[in-house]
């Protein structure tokens, strides 16, 4: 990939391009946890986003999209924001960089991605904080990680139109090869913890459906965790967000709240102990253990949270019966993929089956990604 960038960068603006790189990410475990002031455990993958790129001597951006095979030219004032959505990414980085009193001169790039769209992979995170990375590198403003990160989510706040929480920048921005990162989003404290599972993959099966009301039941199960907390508050002023509070808190509410909402409550108080679990079983080396609570999750996202469907409950039970170590629907919820601990030997045999039965049931076959925890952003 980085050769076809190179090649197209050279034939639009000449040599002297340097080369940087950033990560898609997974989470192993602790979902819709983040906008409850949880845990979440994210890795960078070795899938994201590489962009050739060099200072042009202007006060204006020339980009262009190898995957879209489109080029893009504007200014960096705030009436100048380009109309394609790939290249709102760049610009908002540019603006939210400026914002925070970075310079940003004038560059030409070229970049192109290998993370699958539309998987959950957090393909704009990657391309956010490659870019990010790169005019902080390129224009010396020696701005730290954590305010690269939040300038991506800013972009997505400002100039995309998604409320997104911090987890997917803060992956792409701090991804070490072979670590997860166990991020507290309320304190934004983090710590790495190894992940080498020697004789398992990981393993990603993606449904290739995506339901219409992710957005609007997103929003939903927003307010229902804020409803709950709101109510333990009462008892318990000391308590922020729901991740404070502990189950015997939540049963003292549950006549005064909709059940729908304590049931979303459950799962997340539930979920925030699960994460701190999987990162005790990892110091033990017990994968065993960490399979074992991925299952625990998608239960309660499934029946609790409510945010699976039929093709990813459908692929959790395969992979039970065919003995997947562990094995969980990933990201919002309502399609995209399953997040699967797979023996190595094992893997061929799941992966052959999955494809099989899905298809036979859903009418096509579900796309197999593998992936390998890897650095974030970076200068190549």
């Amino acid at each position: 990939m980085l050769q076809s960038i190179k090649e197209k960068f050279e034939s639009l603006y000449g040599e002297g391009g340097v080369a940087y790189a950033s990560a898609g990410r997974i989470n192993l475990i602790g979902e819709h946890t983040d906008y409850n002031g949880g845990y979440v455990f994210p890795g960078a993958i070795d899938k994201g986003i590489t962009a050739v790129i060099k200072l042009n001597g202007t006060d204006k951006v020339n980009a262009y999209s190898l995957d879209y095979n489109e080029a893009v030219s504007f200014g960096l004032e705030e009436a100048d924001a380009p109309a394609q959505s790939w290249a709102r990414y760049i610009f908002g980085v540019c603006r939210e960089t400026i914002k925070r009193g970075g310079k940003v001169a004038g560059f030409d790039a070229v970049f192109a991605g290998d993370v699958p769209l539309g998987a959950g992979l957090s393909s704009s995170a990657a391309l956010e904080s490659c870019f990010a990375y790169a005019i902080n590198d390129l224009n010396n403003n020696n701005i730290d990680k954590f305010e690269l990160a939040r300038i991506g989510q800013s972009t997505e706040h400002n100039y995309c139109g998604v409320k997104c929480g911090i987890m997917d920048q803060f992956a792409s921005c701090f991804g070490q090869k072979g670590s997860l990162i166990r991020l507290n989003c309320k304190t934004m404290e983090y710590k790495y913890f190894p992940f080498n599972p020697e004789g398992y993959k990981l393993v990603l099966v993606d449904s290739c459906v995506k339901h219409e009301l992710a957005s609007s039941a997103y929003n939903k199960r927003r307010e229902s965790c804020e409803n709950a907390a709101a109510a333990i508050k009462k008892n318990h002023p000391e308590i922020e967000f729901l991740s404070d509070c502990n189950r015997l808190w939540l049963d003292e509410v549950r006549g005064e709240i909709p059940q729908e909402d304590f049931l979303r409550a459950e799962y997340v108080i539930g979920e925030v102990q699960r994460v701190l679990d999987v990162c005790d079983a990892l110091e033990r080396g017990d994968y065993e253990t960490v399979g074992e609570l991925m299952y625990q999750t998608h239960f309660g996202l499934s029946r609790l949270y409510e945010v699976s469907c039929e093709e990813l409950d459908f692929l959790n039970k395969l992979a039970r019966k065919m003995d997947v170590t562990g094995s969980r629907v990933m990201g919002g919820g309502f399609g995209g993929c399953t997040i699967n601990l797979v023996k190595e030997d094992l893997y061929q045999n799941f992966v052959d089956t999955a494809k099989a039965e899905f298809a036979a049931r859903f009418g096509h076959e579900p796309k197999i990604y593998d992936v390998v925890i890897s650095d974030g952003a970076r200068k190549l």
